[in-house]
């Protein structure tokens, strides 16, 4: 080489070259979480990343392991806590799946009110961070003022906002209140208007699209090696949804369409949702004109063995206060049985692998959390971009840190 030669990178040996060792996290505002990636960097690209995981390790399913049936649904609450009621939801229908409880049409009806309002929230923090790690503040703070209306509706529903423990075994704490339907009413009014200004906000927005599309990306073969599910699979362009394939809650009855991608990148993976917002909204229209045409006043199914009566009951007949007794201390028989259920929850497949040996407690208890499953991916797919397309990418898997390590 000669000596007025510059020393470029092809000029370089490999052994030669040196490389930069990154932390992004565990404490970083931009990972949202408590997440910790090393990444190693040649400049501003990204070579490699290891990521680690366990920060939040809480062993969800050894507690749940140590919990009578009943007590086991606040847990639910912490994985996703962002649409903790379908959680919650997929749960319930576990165990109703292994004590074989048939569950009143109303009933269902409410439950996918409940989950997809759950599923509009969660989508809206993930779409609106994306927005806001490209830095476009102004739709983060405007779309979630509908965030905190779905808030309230939960705390008409149940008394909570982000960990609800909504519902019970066999149905529902309580029917929905006369102001819970104004204000589930006045949601699915008001919503259009505001989504269609955020819409119009991002979707279209040179600077966002330059910034998302080829970001992050990952084809639908990789993904589904990888057990990609939710919005993450189908932003790769298959139409997998659990509540289309195998149907739960009355699902089947309902008419929506599984909104797909192409490239799998995060312009994709925000698009995805978009379109699924809005189906969301046409699943609870239709489900509020069902729950019409059904029976008022039927909340839960006829099982008092495993549904806690009302509390008047409690207080004024002694059957209904032995039944309350048994279910809160756990005494209640439950079958011996292998079940697994899984519902379509606001990141991806959510399932519930339960095996119980007859006792007050399950024997065994798996969650499948769909953040751990895509989030061993996110290496890959950030390998070889800049640094800054690793936030974003990140934001758009929508990565829950209550998931990763159960």
């Amino acid at each position: 080489m000669q000596d007025n030669q510059p020393a470029t990178d092809a000029l370089i040996k490999p052994e030669e070259k040196q490389y930069s060792y990154l932390n992004l996290g565990p404490a970083h505002p931009a990972t949202h979480g408590i997440f910790q990636n090393v990444l190693k960097m040649d400049g501003e690209i990204i070579i490699d990343s290891e990521p680690t995981v366990g920060y939040i390790h809480r062993a969800f399913e050894k507690l749940a392991e140590r919990r009578p049936f009943y007590q086991i649904t606040p847990i639910t609450d912490r994985l996703n806590y962002c649409s903790s009621p379908i959680n919650n939801m997929g749960w319930h229908m576990t165990v109703e799946k292994l004590l074989g409880i048939e569950i009143p049409k109303r009933v269902q009806y409410m439950r996918v009110v409940i989950m997809e309002l759950a599923r509009l929230a969660d989508h809206i923090i993930c779409n609106t961070i994306i927005g806001q790690d490209t830095g476009a503040t102004t739709g983060f703070l405007y779309l979630f003022q509908m965030r905190e209306r779905i808030y309230e509706i939960y705390e008409e529903i149940c008394g909570a906002r982000l960990t609800t423990n909504i519902g019970r075994i066999g149905g529902l704490e309580r029917d929905f209140s006369p102001k819970c339907w104004d204000k589930i009413n006045k949601f699915v009014e008001d919503f259009p208007a505001k989504f269609t200004e955020f819409s119009n906000l991002l979707e279209r927005n040179r600077i966002f699209m330059d910034r998302t599309i080829n970001c992050g990306p990952i084809s639908a073969e990789r993904a589904l090696n990888y057990s990609f599910s939710g919005p993450n699979l189908r932003a790769a362009g298959v139409d997998y949804d659990v509540r289309a394939m195998n149907p739960y809650s009355s699902y089947e009855e309902f008419d929506f369409i599984i909104p797909v991608g192409t490239n799998g990148d995060t312009y994709d993976r925000f698009m995805v949702r978009q379109e699924e917002m809005w189906q969301s909204l046409s699943i609870i229209k239709q489900a509020i004109e069902k729950i019409k045409k059904e029976p008022a006043g039927v909340y839960t199914a006829k099982v008092p063995e495993y549904c806690l009566p009302p509390k008047e009951e409690v207080y004024n007949d002694m059957e209904a206060l032995i039944y309350h007794f048994k279910i809160v201390m756990g005494e209640t028989e439950v079958p011996k049985g292998e079940v697994y259920h899984c519902v379509e929850g606001g990141n991806g497949e959510l399932g519930f692998y339960l095996i119980s040996d007859g006792g007050r407690t399950p024997f065994r208890l798996q969650f499948r959390r769909p953040c751990f499953i895509y989030y061993q991916a996110y290496p890959e797919m950030i390998r070889g971009s800049m640094l800054s397309d690793a936030v974003i990418t990140m934001s758009s898997m929508n990565v829950i840190a209550g998931e990763l390590d159960a």
